[in-house]
């Protein structure tokens, strides 16, 4: 068997995936297109059934690649069913979409969820009389909590069944929906999606987009436009009747606080300002127990065994590997994401967006392009790929060229790890300002060479809720797997593999090369240079890969306070990481990936240079 969950984004789609598939999620982009699937699996009676998490959409009617997937998988034959996820807050809106999956006329059932939210927002929902008027089963849930999801698969499975809920279009709509079907045989569904100009039989969209023309011409209207408020008109209607506002709890509105630019802009940079701090001083806390504790039980033991060189030389760069990668880099990527899904779940980035508008547009983008640059704090990757959700080509293009210049979490690592460490934090709070001072002028200049519009910002306002410990847990455990799973491995491999070099000299002959540049214009030591190129495989590699170079994970005692900033800047604007340049080459073409490749190596060293220059 075989469902799919489908619903408007920040109704809580994929938190109940997650809960239903727990942790055997495949991840993958559908043949044909960039937009990635979760598939997962559930047993229901000793049945196994299977689960698609289709992309968030509002409507299936538009020309988004997420829109025109969820068209193809709902009409592709290869579903049982599929889940319709509604917003218990937001009702009306959230039937526009269910009255277009109806259509379909694949089986239903419907899941109405948030109905914690709803019930403390003084929202009563009739779920037998929606059910009655919908012609399918109604589920309430509140996913945060776990309320009814174990009902969910089962009643799909027992009581999926076509909706009985129709559009009734305007007259002349329904006119020319009945003379598809006659005269050319058209489905009522094939019909609609002609006129709608998103059909895909070529005869009858061609008849279509005849008639179309005569009822805009008399309506002053488009079909799409008449289709949609149709849509919308019944929405409303079957809103009023099951929904009823009664009493809601008086308190303070936070809204009005984090939302006007007085306090909410100083409030957001508080917030910002505070995470990169909690991040700095409790990280370095855990960075110096961590590291002391490898050095005392692992490296030191280690070193007095009196293996044989190459042996000992092999083990001791696999542990200090281990030690980089426990040390230094988990506890700030650990802070981090916690942090981040802290402030995700409560719902403060869309208020964040909004605040961020007027800036934002100083770069060519909305405030909406906020979103996905606060999730590049925690990785470039997904970053970019949440890019594709803005308005204009332009916007994706410069979004996704100033996404890769934001400090990721394992750019923190550089920064946290190694300046807030050995120079200070002011010091590493002053990176972020450079930074954030290159990526403003690079977004001004790309706002004025870059051609195209912009687009004003139309976003959902998400619920203010308190985050549930478990989900934040759960979904920051979710993003530490990659660093567990695939980073950790890497770093102790590319440490073995220095170890070896370093050996056998082919580091020291490399290095010697590289000495001129890096020795006179940037004042580090050559050994620098080989960390920076581990780097581009994974940015936590530099700092890994520069404490096994210089023989200690306490780098003060082999470099100087000055070398460790000016590494750290490199570090930082140097080339992104492989996997980010992959995924920016897939959404925005080879062309942009090499040329963010030049700018980042060219600002990285110009401005190391510079604060060499300056204060050697």
């Amino acid at each position: 068997m075989r469902f799919a969950l489908v619903g408007n984004p920040n109704v809580g789609k994929s938190l109940i995936f997650n809960q239903l598939t727990g942790l055997g999620v495949e991840v993958s982009n559908y043949p044909g297109t960039t937009v990635v699937l979760h598939r997962g699996s559930t047993c229901v009676d000793r049945e196994k059934v299977e689960i698609l998490d289709l992309p968030g959409v509002y409507s299936i009617d538009g020309d988004q690649e997420e829109e025109a997937l969820a068209r193809t998988i709902l009409t592709a034959g290869d579903l049982d069913g599929a889940v319709m996820v509604l917003n218990a807050m937001n009702l009306e809106r959230n039937l526009y979409l269910l009255l277009q999956v109806a259509e379909t006329g694949i089986p239903l059932v419907v899941a109405v969820n948030m109905m914690d939210e709803a019930e403390a927002a003084g929202l009563e929902i009739d779920l037998g009389k929606l059910s009655g008027i919908l012609g399918v089963e109604v589920l309430g849930t509140a996913a945060t909590s776990g309320r009814n999801l174990g009902g969910i698969m089962p009643l799909a499975l027992e009581r999926a069944r076509t909706a009985g809920v129709a559009v009734p279009y305007d007259a002349d709509v329904e006119a020319a929906i009945r003379t598809l079907e006659k005269t050319l045989g058209a489905t009522r569904l094939a019909a609609i999606w002609s006129l709608d100009d998103i059909g895909t039989d070529p005869h009858i969209a061609e008849a279509a987009g005849d008639l179309a023309g005569e009822i805009e011409q008399s309506h002053r209207m488009s079909v799409h436009q008449i289709m949609a408020l149709n849509r919308f008109t019944l929405s409303r209607e079957i809103a009023g009747k099951v929904v009823r506002r009664g009493g809601s709890r008086a308190g303070i509105d936070l809204d009005q606080l984090l939302s006007r630019e007085i306090p909410g802009i100083p409030i957001l940079a508080s917030v910002l300002v505070g995470m990169l701090l909690l991040v700095f001083v409790f990280g370095s806390l855990l960075e110096g127990v961590i590291v002391r504790l490898f050095q005392d039980f692992a490296v030191a033991p280690l070193t007095s065994l009196g293996l044989p060189p190459l042996a000992g030389k092999v083990a001791v760069s696999a542990v200090i590997g281990l030690q980089a990668g426990f040390g230094i880099a988990f506890p700030y990527i650990l802070l981090f994401f916690l942090l981040l899904s802290i402030l995700e779940d409560s719902g403060y980035m869309t208020r964040a967006a909004f605040l961020a508008d007027r800036a934002m547009h100083r770069v060519g983008m909305h405030g909406g392009a906020i979103i996905p640059m606060v999730v590049a704090f925690g990785c470039n990757v997904p970053a970019i790929m949440a890019a594709r959700n803005l308005g204009t080509k332009r916007e994706r293009l410069i979004a996704a060229f100033l996404i890769t210049m934001i400090p990721c979490s394992a750019r923190t690592v550089i920064i946290a790890g190694v300046v807030a460490a050995f120079v200070g934090i002011p010091a590493a709070l002053s990176i972020y300002g450079m930074v954030f001072l290159v990526i403003f002028l690079t977004g001004v200049l790309l706002s004025r060479v870059t051609p195209g519009g912009q687009i004003g910002m139309i976003l959902e306002i998400s619920p203010l809720r308190w985050p549930k410990p478990g989900l934040v847990l759960a979904k920051s455990f979710h993003r530490l797997k990659d660093f567990l799973v695939v980073a950790i491995p890497l770093l102790v491999a590319g440490s073995c593999i220095l170890g070896v070099l370093e050996f056998f000299g082919i580091l020291a002959v490399f290095q010697d090369l590289a000495a001129p540049l890096f020795q006179g214009l940037l004042g580090l030591p050559p050994y620098a240079i080989t960390a920076l190129l581990f780097g581009i495989l994974r940015k936590e590699m530099a700092v890994e890969t520069l404490a096994v170079l210089a023989g200690s994970a306490n780098l003060s005692i082999v470099m100087s306070t000055l070398q460790i900033y000016i590494f750290a800047v490199i570090s930082t604007l140097f080339v992104p990481c492989i996997s980010t340049m992959a995924v920016l080459s897939r959404e925005n073409g080879w062309k942009v990936a090499a040329l963010v490749t030049l700018y980042t190596v060219l600002l990285g060293i110009g401005i190391g240079a510079m604060i060499n220059l300056v204060f050697a």
